[in-house]
């Protein structure tokens, strides 16, 4: 009887485990912290931005983690990704996801970010939560009153989506042809969502600009990890723009700077020009268009494992050196370049 006991609580004791873990992760997170700081962080859109909410995924599985906090707690990389560091900013510490809401306490805000989504919903992802989906969560937590008016007008908001949109786009059509207006499409329901977030409450959003789409190592593989691919970025550079001119408009209408953009897209291709210049200097360094996570099947996935749990990837010397963590994601060291070049931007999410 005792050894049938042990066994149907073998897998609740396995749950409980992998969740403590996944707790752990969160609750540390980078820079000076201020006890008394009122600010919160809500987060949303998917994988550049997401702390644990895909749980299953290979954010979950080796060697995810491995810089920070040492083991797979559900960030896109081997250690911190950009939310880590807009909490750093505002001295709070990082926000627990909205999947472990029920076992972390959520004085510094919380993560709705889902990896593989996008403002609409994509093929990564068929059944995650989309920005709207995620928005909607957070209106039933302030029905609720887990958060307060007064809370909601000191915090920040963080947007990070759309890099999945049109993966999902040119999967579906095939064709970038009709990109342009897919473009628009996509800005406008974007438009509505961030003015929803203000809406509820918050008054400062900070929203991403798309990251150069043709620098991405799953991309530029086509030309062998020598230069980005063009076509692509100019993709990134359209949404950008269009982008830009809403942001402009809504703080037009509402009168005061409540919309912030974050320039992933020139941020992204600094770095990357400046560590191909120190490259050029030194062969040894590594190539910042190459992923330090590297699968060998077809679809070159970081962490993946054969039928019998034998790793097929592998990881770089030095992950600390590189930009690229895995084929889209930056590394803890990629993440905290990129960082450093919007501190600028970020000092516009102070209020006052």
């Amino acid at each position: 009887m005792a050894k049938q006991l042990i066994i149907m609580l073998l897998p609740l004791l396995f749950l409980l485990f992998i969740l403590s873990e996944v707790v752990e992760g969160t609750k540390k997170s980078y820079g000076v912290y201020d006890n008394s700081n009122s600010v919160k962080l809500f987060v949303f859109g998917d994988s550049y931005a997401d702390t644990g909410n895909f749980v299953g995924s290979p954010s979950y599985k080796q060697p995810y983690g491995i810089t920070f906090p040492g083991k797979p707690v559900g960030r896109f990389s081997d250690g911190r990704v950009l939310t880590d560091y807009i909490a750093s900013f505002l001295k709070i510490e990082t926000p627990a996801p909205y999947a472990l809401r029920n076992s972390s306490t959520l004085q510094n805000g919380i993560n709705f970010a889902f990896g593989g989504t996008g403002v609409f919903q994509t093929l990564k992802v068929k059944d995650g939560p989309n920005m709207t989906v995620q928005i909607d969560s957070l209106e039933k937590l302030i029905q609720k009153n887990v958060y307060t008016k007064q809370d909601l007008q000191s915090s920040v908001a963080l947007v990070t989506a759309a890099g999945n949109d049109y993966e999902a786009f040119i999967v579906n059509n095939k064709s970038i042809i009709e990109i342009k207006s897919f473009t628009t499409t996509l800005i406008n329901q974007l438009s509505i969502n961030v003015q929803r977030i203000h809406n509820l409450g918050i008054n400062k959003v900070a929203i991403a600009l798309l990251e150069p789409l043709g620098c991405l190592p799953r991309i530029n593989a086509v030309t062998f990890h020598l230069s980005c691919v063009d076509l692509l970025n100019l993709v990134s550079e359209n949404h950008n723009k269009l982008l830009l001119q809403t942001v402009l408009q809504l703080n037009q209408q509402v009168g005061k700077p409540v919309y912030v953009t974050l320039d992933l897209y020139n941020a992204f291709l600094s770095i990357i020009k400046t560590l191909q210049k120190k490259r050029d200097e030194n062969s040894t360094l590594m190539n910042p268009l190459k992923a330090c996570c590297v699968g060998d099947g077809l679809k070159n996935n970081c962490g993946s494992v054969d039928d019998k749990g034998e790793k097929k990837y592998s990881v770089c010397e030095k992950p600390e050196l590189s930009f690229f963590w895995d084929g889209v994601h930056p590394s803890q060291n990629g993440w905290q370049a990129v960082y450093t070049l919007l501190q600028s931007s970020l000092g516009q999410l102070n209020h006052g």
